[in-house]
């Protein structure tokens, strides 16, 4: 896509329409919890004009992930905070090389067209000079004759 949203109403997974009490539920978690965590800065959701949360489906998964990591591995939330960091660092690297690797692709397309059309204004009447095996036979050139009719 070009960046912009072909439907103003087109909701994506980025897309803020959750309240804090509804994100909750859906993540499982209570309200302070959430509240907690945007403190810390592992999940910010975006704010409405009157400073109220709105969570999207991207936050929701990530409270989850957030849980996940705390209850289930045992990580703290430094911990946490630091692998969602990493994590964020690491697919924002990959859509870098992503798009160095068309960049090169690109690039190579150029030289190969333009290699291309080098070969292609070659001269076709030219032949390429082998050196004669030298022998000490002896060659006698002789013109051809016109013949009168």
């Amino acid at each position: 896509m070009d960046g912009r949203r072909r439907n103003p109403y087109e909701l994506t997974e980025d897309t803020p329409v959750y309240v804090i009490s509804v994100a909750a539920q859906l993540s499982g978690l209570h309200p302070q919890t959430l509240r907690q965590y945007d403190r810390l800065g592992l999940v910010s959701p975006d704010r409405t004009a009157g400073r109220g949360r709105r969570y999207s489906a991207r936050d929701i998964q990530l409270l989850r992930q957030v849980q996940q990591l705390s209850q289930d591995e045992g990580i703290n939330l430094a911990g946490i905070k630091r692998i969602i960091e990493l994590e964020n660092q690491v697919a924002a690297l990959q859509s870098r090389v992503a798009e160095l690797q068309s960049a090169v692709e690109g690039a190579a397309a150029t030289i190969r067209a333009r290699e291309a059309a080098v070969h292609a204004s070659y001269r076709r009447d030219l032949v390429p000079y082998q050196e004669a095996a030298r022998t000490s036979a002896l060659v006698v050139w002789r013109p051809p004759t016109r013949r009168e009719s």
